[in-house]
């Protein structure tokens, strides 16, 4: 009887644990910009997402630039329906945007904005993992 409960007890908390998880979270492919693009990690960050550059990339291949470990997503709150809003650090201008993001499934739209939202520009980004 003790083993019912813990195999449910179980089935129930990893079930829990999936539904819990951000679709956000993961490595993502950007889009070129300024002829170049990078992996970025989304992580936890409190209750929101960061995404942090992992690798860089041009058209030559994988290089080590200087804003590997630097966060470009920065505290995305999510709205619970795949929508988030918080910051966006562009390295090729080293400015900070209004940012929002859309996740779905193993596609990301990812904005940065001023003028309070009014204009904005815009990269849709891959799932690598």
């Amino acid at each position: 009887m003790k083993n019912v409960f813990f195999t449910a007890a179980l089935v129930i908390g990893f079930a829990g644990g999936a539904q819990a998880a951000d679709p956000a979270l993961g490595v993502w492919k950007t889009a070129v910009d300024d002829g170049a693009y990078a992996h970025v990690q989304m992580t936890p960050c409190g209750s929101a997402v960061c995404g942090t550059i992992q690798r860089t990339f041009k058209d030559t291949g994988e290089y080590k630039s200087e804003n590997i470990g630097k966060q470009l997503v920065i505290g995305m709150a999510p709205d619970g329906t795949g929508n988030y809003a918080g910051k966006v650090w562009r390295p090729s201008n080293n400015k900070i945007y209004i940012g929002k993001m859309t996740v779905s499934g193993d596609q990301l739209k990812l904005s940065g904005c001023i003028a309070g939202g009014l204009l904005c520009s815009k990269q849709d980004w891959t799932r690598v993992q």
